[in-house]
């Protein structure tokens, strides 16, 4: 879950030669942006991700290549690090535009229908400190059902999930709505992707979602990760309701161990700035992990316990009754992830045929 801290807005910088970075905003987010990486090649620039799909944003996406010494026209191709609207929002755009081609992996594109059916300020783009901290978002009006009713399936106590149910903002409810497109190509694992001059391998990291691909320089040390490895902050890694037999924390954990290398030294995110000491940033994200397993462990000690319950005992950025609604959705989505990921291990059970959805340890009879 994300930090409330404002990371700063920095300008379109030169990485290297031949390879810029831009910053695009999101708006209404303590992120502040997606930092939107540029290939200068011979066909034309190849963008690694193109942010979030709004007018002030495009706005910051033209000027960043203007600076670079290019137009949005020129552009050749868009590599996606993933669907979630801060990263593919504006791919469409730039394909409209240019005549670009746009890809993405398979895992993310089969969700693409899904997400573009929702609202638009629903981002699925969220990330957590080492201590559980979160950014606050207010639920949209065309959600709030849902979310409802999914923290009542998981045994919120209803005068609280009906009370805490706000209506959006105004400003929120007059943004206008755009798709998701449909990509191009697709981004195979381990493919030398299609940037002229560059040598770039895709390297599939599912965990924050399905499909997530980093990008790998192996002639410069370097690793594009988009949400995958970020240098303060760590990727919303969440159950859905409709995931009945997968473990995104699992996954997240073994991609964390895959771009784990000693050839990569400079780690470009798509937030925050880049940084070196790729090894002891993934030792931190894992052992904040294998702490929050443990946690849920010890809660589930005392007998079997309601996902609720077990979302309202772990520690986060602030207490439980100051979250908002939107920020209990995301800690329950996190913790289920934790538990399946228990349930993976042979370390707790669900409880089935029961509602709210309930958990216990595996000793228990």
């Amino acid at each position: 879950m994300t930090s409330q801290r404002q990371t700063e807005q920095r300008g379109t910088e030169r990485v290297r030669p031949g390879l810029w970075s831009v910053p695009v905003p999101i708006p209404d987010n303590p992120l502040g942006h997606t930092l939107v990486y540029v290939f200068e090649t011979p066909k034309g620039p190849v963008l690694i991700d193109a942010g979030w799909d709004d007018d002030d944003s495009w706005a910051h996406l033209e000027r960043g290549l203007a600076t670079a010494g290019f137009a949005v026209a020129d552009t050749y191709g868009v590599l996606v690090t993933h669907a979630h609207p801060d990263h593919h929002g504006l791919s469409g755009r730039v394909r409209d535009a240019s005549n670009a081609w746009v890809a993405l992996h398979d895992a993310d594109a089969a969700l693409l229908a899904k997400m573009s059916g929702r609202s638009h300020e629903r981002a699925a783009e969220v990330a957590e400190r080492p201590d559980g901290g979160e950014q606050e978002r207010a639920p949209e009006r065309d959600y709030r059902d849902e979310v409802a009713a999914m923290l009542l399936d998981a045994g919120a106590p209803e005068v609280e999930v009906r009370i805490r149910a706000a209506p959006p903002t105004a400003r929120r409810e007059q943004r206008p709505r755009h798709r998701l497109v449909a990509p191009d190509r697709s981004i195979v694992d381990g493919e030398r992707v299609d940037v002229p001059g560059w040598v770039v391998d895709a390297v599939w990291t599912p965990g924050h979602s399905p499909g997530h691909v980093c990008f790998r320089l192996p002639e410069h040390g370097t690793l594009l990760a988009g949400d995958h490895v970020l240098p303060t902050i760590t990727p919303h890694i969440a159950l859905s309701r409709g995931d009945r037999g997968g473990d995104p924390l699992g996954d997240f954990l073994a991609s964390l161990a895959k771009v784990d290398t000693p050839d990569v030294v400079d780690v470009l995110p798509a937030h925050e700035h880049r940084f070196t000491g790729l090894h002891h940033r993934v030792v931190e994200i894992t052992a904040h992990h294998h702490e929050r397993l443990d946690a849920l462990e010890l809660l589930l000690a005392a007998g079997p316990t309601t996902l609720w319950d077990l979302a309202k005992g772990l520690p986060w950025n602030r207490d439980w009754s100051e979250l908002g609604l939107s920020t209990k959705r995301a800690a329950v989505n996190e913790t289920a992830a934790h538990l399946r990921h228990l349930v993976v291990q042979g370390r707790a059970r669900r409880i089935k045929g029961i509602r709210p959805l309930t958990y216990e340890p595996v000793a228990a009879r």
